[in-house]
């Protein structure tokens, strides 16, 4: 568990704690509040069907009253053959946003990734950059996904050198 305040004093801490099982509905309903329900036809989340998301990196911000503020998940994928963590997705409830709390879970939760090599996402340079993101090439989404939106980052130094392919769901059989 870790705490941070935002300056609003104490109604404004935050403790971060790994997402439980009873925690998935409240989750899934702060995902479809942010994002809209019409998210889950992403093609990234036919990446994750089937697929149990990485549980020590799956995190949850909440307040002193257990509110929850924000969330962000992972999910295990491949490109070509070699594996890869998918971050996503990350959000803050309305209320609290502007606070940085989504980069603090995504700091928090890279921390934890040691067992990993590399990470993905899709979504905004400009707002991933700063969290040492960017764009990957020759690393294929399934459509309709915009390659300018592909980024990634190395947890392991050379992590993403000649990695490329498509990336496929982590039950997936891969063919070398």
């Amino acid at each position: 568990m870790l705490t941070r305040t935002n300056g609003k004093g104490r109604q404004g801490a935050v403790e971060i704690f790994e997402e439980k099982p009873d925690d998935w509905w409240e989750v899934e309903a702060l995902y479809d509040l942010v994002f809209a329900p019409g998210r889950t036809a992403l093609s990234s989340y036919r990446l994750r069907d089937g697929v149990d998301p990485v549980p020590e990196l799956c995190l949850t911000a909440r307040d002193r009253r257990g509110i929850l503020a924000g969330a962000i998940r992972y999910w295990p994928v491949r490109v070509g053959v070699a594996p890869c963590l998918m971050l996503g997705p990350v959000a803050v409830h309305p209320t609290r946003q502007g606070e940085g709390l989504g980069g603090w879970l995504i700091e928090q939760s890279l921390d934890r990734a040691a067992d990993w090599d590399r990470v993905m996402l899709v979504g905004d340079a400009p707002y991933y950059s700063r969290f040492g993101f960017s764009k990957l090439e020759g690393v294929v989404m399934p459509p309709p996904t915009n390659p300018e939106r592909v980024l990634g980052r190395e947890l392991t130094p050379g992590a993403w050198a000649g990695v490329a392919g498509e990336v496929i769901g982590w039950n997936t059989p891969s063919y070398p």
